[in-house]
């Protein structure tokens, strides 16, 4: 169906690449270069490292672990 809200991390998405001047494949790949690192702390990295607000990198990070089929 066309217009239906989209729904879950990927919600942000368009706010995020707005906001911070990047495509999300930018963010993924930036994600998946810190293999080891778990879901909390790969949020506090891109905060910390990026400048990007807590539910950004929630987002980004949850959505980036359930691709890659982890938690």
């Amino acid at each position: 169906m066309t217009g239906e809200k989209v729904k879950g991390p990927s919600s942000y998405f368009p706010s995020i690449e707005k906001t911070y001047g990047q495509p999300i494949a930018h963010w993924k790949a930036l994600i998946r270069e810190q293999a080891g690192l778990k879901h909390m702390e790969l949020v506090n990295w891109l905060k910390e490292h990026h400048g990007l607000g807590h539910g950004h990198a929630n987002a980004l990070v949850a959505h980036t672990l359930a691709e890659d089929g982890k938690k």
